[in-house]
């Protein structure tokens, strides 16, 4: 079967560092395509990570007859511009998380894809891992009773000003970069939509970005969603759910190495189990997924839905941490 090939808009740390070494692999991706706002940039990168043509501006790659579709791993303020530039130019798009700043740019990106008839998935790959796809089913078929509630920790230490994680007016702060995680999960085991949140957070006094943040998520009948993450506290994360009948942890939940199994423990009172899942490289999975799905001419596996639903839970956390009191979650 030939390739897709691939053009990503942007030299950016995280294609280098996780997505290409997994696409190596891939028999549906070819990475065909690099471009930045600096052609000698995008020269230099390109020939690092083996693409077949650079670009000095976004839009001339977008131009380019031979490029597939696109994967935008852009700073999150530009968004929702490039997705709308690639779908003009008749591109698919698989876009980083968030897949916006807000839940009315998420939609507006949304609504402008659908009428373009182009695909557009924002890329949360944690989904398509074994370890997940395990817990999801262990908690579905009843295995820990009836579900109650999931606590979520992500952190890690960024404390470098010139980072976009640390600029507020790139959409910086723990909440967009590592808090659309632990809500993603949330409402993914629960396959449900919370009712009302509530939320404090601490700013960063020069950055002005949220550094750390914690949060109550309501789903009704008094299933909760309770996390804590940050982007200057000792790196950590890991996702408990417990249920009436037991609880199941998992060990790596997000960032998940490609080369070792996921594991998963579970207790149910009389016994206590270490479940290895196995092996996945899950950016692998994500992006031969939605290949896949534009081969076959199906939906891709995320349906942006989704990622318009998760926008709109992080509108309300950041609404209840300017009130200081509950705030319902929109529907869009």
């Amino acid at each position: 079967m030939e390739k897709l090939r691939l053009g990503v808009l942007g030299t950016s740390r995280i294609y280098a560092q996780r997505v290409a070494p997994s696409l190596k692999a891939s028999l549906l991706v070819e990475p065909f395509a690099i471009a930045s706002r600096d052609a000698e940039k995008a020269k230099k990168y390109g020939d690092a990570q083996r693409f077949s043509r650079s670009y000095g501006s976004y839009e001339a790659l977008l131009a380019d007859s031979e490029v597939d579709f696109v994967y935008i791993p852009l700073p999150n303020h530009l968004h929702l511009e490039y997705i709308k530039k690639a779908a003009d130019a008749g591109k698919p798009v698989i876009c980083e998380k968030p897949l916006c700043l807000n839940a009315k740019e998420a939609v507006e990106a949304a609504v402008y894809c659908q009428k373009k008839q182009i695909p557009l998935m924002e890329a949360f790959m944690y989904r398509f891992h074994s370890q997940w796809i395990r817990a999801k089913e262990l908690a579905a078929r009843g295995e820990l009773g009836e579900l109650m509630t999931v606590n979520g920790i992500y952190s890690y230490t960024n404390k470098d000003g010139n980072n976009i994680r640390n600029i507020e007016a790139c959409g910086g702060g723990a909440l967009l970069d590592i808090g659309c995680y632990t809500v993603s999960s949330a409402r993914y085991l629960f396959g449900r939509e919370p009712v009302r949140v509530v939320c404090t957070l601490v700013r960063d006094p020069v950055f002005k970005t949220d550094i750390f943040v914690s949060a109550i998520l309501d789903f009704g009948e008094g299933k909760t969603a309770t996390f804590s993450v940050s982007t200057q506290v000792f790196p950590h994360q890991r996702i408990t759910i417990i249920g009436t009948g037991g609880s199941l942890s998992i060990k790596i939940p997000f960032n998940m190495p490609p080369d070792i199994p996921g594991h998963i423990t579970m207790d149910v009172g009389v016994e206590k189990r270490r479940i290895k899942t196995k092996i996945a490289d899950q950016y692998l999975l994500e992006f031969d997924a939605f290949a896949e799905a534009l081969i076959r001419k199906t939906e891709v596996p995320a349906p942006v839905s989704d990622a318009v639903a998760n926008m709109a839970v992080l509108d309300a956390l950041f609404a209840s941490a300017g009130s200081g009191t509950w705030e319902p979650v929109k529907k869009y």
